[in-house]
């Protein structure tokens, strides 16, 4: 676990560092994009446990999600082949300064993220609430604002800003993934797990104790996903990424996926919300 204040610190180290690690990236004089085509290989960033993102198979090793869909419609037209990294939220933004991933997938970029990595054009605009057992009440983000609400927050994630902002009083716990947020609620630990919402409907098709999920109002917050990507001079890959971001989701493409693969997890249709956009 770990408190927001030393998330904080955290974040702000990796942000500071940016500088120095983008020129280090630059130093050996190969873009990625020239890179890719070079080794047939796109380097993403997989995270265990994040569905429906990202889902390993333990028996096989392969790897499914709606990240894994959209990097290989990124992959085909170089005909290059994955390469999977396995990393946190928190972890794939130093993976992509340290020049160990050419992708990271399902990121919002906030100023503070900005500072330290690139980032493509949006392609879903996500809804933030949280998932629980049925009964917990809360529909605004002041009804978590008291000191007796414990809130799982995954480290590196944006949720921990947004309650910082406006959930000041609540006590939040920091998990390093998804799995260890359910055990935290699931040992009683915890009350809710803060999530943009298609994590949370994932969450509720995994672990069926925690079956509420709500999007929170006052305010409601909706905050742009996007792919990260090392900062360098040569804008074409970033070129090519925000030309397959405005396809993909002027042909609802992405949604599709989205849709597709919590429908797959077991999500019921009537549960995921009109406006999601899916």
């Amino acid at each position: 676990m770990q408190t927001r204040r030393r998330l904080g610190t955290a974040l702000g180290a990796a942000a500071i560092a940016a500088t120095g690690t983008a020129a280090a990236q630059t130093s050996s004089g190969e873009a990625t994009i020239d890179r890719i085509r070079r080794t047939g290989v796109l380097r993403i960033a997989a995270l265990p446990g994040e569905m429906p993102f990202f889902h390993k198979d333990l028996a096989t090793g392969e790897w499914s999600g709606v990240a894994i869909d959209m990097a290989r419609s990124i992959a085909a037209p170089f005909n290059a082949k994955l390469e999977y990294v396995e990393s946190t939220y928190a972890n794939s933004v130093l993976d992509l300064q340290s020049n160990k991933i050419d992708l990271a997938f399902a990121l919002n970029p906030t100023p503070q993220r900005a500072l330290a990595i690139g980032f493509s054009r949006a392609y879903y605009l996500h809804p933030f609430g949280y998932v629980a057992r049925r009964g917990f009440a809360a529909r605004t983000w002041e009804d978590l604002n008291r000191p007796e609400i414990r809130v799982v927050s995954l480290i590196g994630s944006l949720t921990d800003v947004l309650l910082a902002r406006y959930a000041p009083k609540a006590q939040v716990i920091g998990a390093k993934a998804g799995d260890d947020a359910i055990l935290l609620m699931q040992a009683g630990r915890a009350d809710c797990i803060m999530y943009a919402l298609i994590q949370a409907l994932s969450v509720s098709a995994r672990a069926p104790m925690l079956e509420q999920v709500t999007l929170l109002q006052g305010p409601y917050v909706a905050l742009p996903s996007a792919m990260g990507v090392q900062m360098e001079p040569d804008r074409r890959w970033r070129d090519f990424l925000n030309s397959w971001a405005d396809y993909n989701t002027g042909t609802r493409q992405v949604g599709t996926w989205m849709r597709q693969s919590l429908l797959a997890m077991g999500v019921k249709s009537e549960s995921i919300p009109a406006n999601a956009d899916l």
